[in-house]
């Protein structure tokens, strides 16, 4: 304990030095306060979807996620859709064959839809339910839970609704849309927004 005393003691972070006469205490200046989405940093090619985790401040993290501070019930439920998992793929970088989820690139150059109020409380609504679907398993890690051949039918139904209506927010056809022309439109959006 007095090592780590004397190690924060000397720190050029104000944070650290302040945290020097608790040394058993975690220093956690840069966890978000409230609700927060967690972001697996890798995750295998296999899953669907990367399971995405939708926390509190009471939980900490480690360095193998990527963090959303104040993420809301809307962010989850378009960041675990089919629209955002098929960007994620097109564009992700790789290690081996697995995903590497980057802020600056998945993230940052993702086009959001403009939903109304009403798709708004929708997307929430589904988000929610695949919440409420996890929630059926609280002995199931989600890695467990987003095994492609094990993934309980209750969360992939609960993703699939979740699916159509973050989709449907997008204006795009629900039935008819390949993944590919889902990346194409979300292509075109991105040239849109960035004014080439």
């Amino acid at each position: 304990m007095e090592a780590v005393r004397e190690l924060r003691l000397a720190s050029k972070s104000e944070g650290t030095r302040k945290l020097a006469d608790k040394p058993t205490r975690f220093h956690v200046e840069n966890m978000p306060k409230g609700n927060y989405i967690v972001i697996p940093e890798v995750s295998s090619e296999r899953r669907r979807y990367i399971p995405m985790g939708y926390m509190n401040d009471s939980v900490l993290c480690s360095n193998r996620v990527r963090l959303m501070p104040n993420g809301s019930l809307y962010h989850f439920g378009v960041l675990n859709s089919n629209v955002h998992m098929a960007w994620m793929r097109t564009v992700c970088g790789r290690l081996e064959m697995r995903y590497v989820y980057s802020v600056n690139i998945v993230y940052n150059n993702f086009p959001w839809p403009t939903p109304t109020e009403k798709q708004k409380a929708a997307i929430e609504a589904t988000a929610q339910g695949i919440l409420n679907a996890r929630d059926k398993f609280p002995e199931s890690s989600l890695a467990d839970l987003y095994d492609e051949t094990t993934m309980p039918p209750e969360l992939r139904r609960a993703h699939q609704a979740n699916d159509r209506t973050v989709m449907a927010a997008y204006g795009f056809d629900v039935k008819a849309m390949t993944e590919a022309e889902c990346v194409a439109r979300l292509m075109e959006m991105y040239v849109e927004m960035v004014g080439r």
